[in-house]
């Protein structure tokens, strides 16, 4: 890559952000840029950035495309407003379903994410609002793992040698491509983010459909939305690096009330990691398992089988599509 990584330890803050405000205001200039926020740190801080450096002609939008976490978009939105950056929620739902539907390779499915965001909504959002700007938070990792061939991250454009400016009708500014996640919870904290944001675990670009094997539906979705959240409720205060909910593909066979039930299958996923580089997984206790896999079965009536994921990356990856 030709990208040079900032490490943390080398990382001056101020003189990062200040530097990145210069060249946002730069090569933006009198314009307008159009910002995508998702919540996450990443976003987050771009996010930050754009606005002190831009103000009124950042354009926020906060794209509602039905498979984020449990009220997701009233939660990040509230967040921002509270900072005084102005964000519009813009509901796309109908757009990442259409495109999603059929789909089971997880290749597809983060190509038809990628296809619907940058062309068929932010696109047409570009075009209203005449701007020739997008900022957006990808990091070092997320180009890493695309480049090695892991797995490709919705996000990682111009570094595949795509021409943003001819497909899709603006350019890209990515201000943290030289950083990784530990660098940018730093970032995020000098910016005055609140602890919600930089302390958050990282969350997929292609958010909940990262979380799904199989095809994703909007009852697909619900599962494992419910699933999620119960998760990230028991597991917020073990400090792990990283925990998720996973909608396995098939079903499996149960029992409830003594008769047969053929349902889903749950996979959790808790890890330790610095940088996402490697990770371990968490030694959760038997009791924090069983009561995760009660929660679930008994408040996801399609849910009969819950796992916990033991093996270590590598072989597995954090994220499992």
């Amino acid at each position: 890559m030709d990208i040079v990584e900032v490490k943390l330890e080398d990382l001056n803050v101020k003189e990062f952000i200040a530097q990145k405000i210069g060249e946002i205001s730069s090569t933006v200039g009198n314009g307008i840029a159009i910002n995508a926020l998702s919540g996450g740190v990443d976003s987050s801080v771009v996010t930050m950035l754009g606005y002190k450096a831009l103000g009124r002609r950042l354009k926020t939008f906060f794209i509602e495309n039905g498979i984020m976490r449990h009220e997701e978009p009233q939660q990040v939105v509230s967040t921002f407003r509270a900072l005084g950056v102005p964000i519009e929620i813009i509901d796309a739902q109908k757009q990442f379903f259409q495109a999603l539907r059929g789909l089971t390779d997880p290749e597809e499915k983060r190509e038809a994410i990628t296809r619907t965001f940058y062309k068929d909504v932010f696109s047409k959002v570009v075009k209203e609002h005449d701007a020739r700007f997008l900022l957006q938070g990808s990091i070092y990792t997320d180009v890493e793992e695309t480049i090695a061939g892991v797995k490709r991250q919705h996000n990682v454009l111009v570094q595949l040698g795509i021409d943003t400016e001819k497909r899709f009708g603006y350019t890209v500014i990515e201000p943290l491509i030289a950083l990784r996640k530990p660098a940018v919870r730093v970032v995020a904290k000098a910016l005055g983010l609140p602890e919600t944001i930089y302390g958050r675990p990282p969350f997929p670009g292609p958010a909940l459909a990262a979380r799904i094997i199989g095809e994703v539906t909007k009852e697909r979705v619900e599962i494992v939305r419910k699933a999620t959240k119960i998760v990230e409720e028991t597991l917020s205060d073990t400090g792990a690096f990283q925990y998720m909910a996973i909608l396995h593909k098939e079903k499996v066979t149960g029992i409830r009330d003594g008769r047969r039930d053929y349902g889903h299958q749950i996979e959790i996923r808790c890890w330790e990691s610095h940088d996402a580089k490697t990770g371990l997984p968490t030694r959760l206790s038997f009791d924090t398992l069983e009561e995760m896999a009660a929660r679930i079965t008994e408040e996801i009536t399609d849910v009969v089988s819950v796992t916990y994921n033991i093996t270590r990356k590598p072989p597995s990856t954090l994220e499992a599509v």
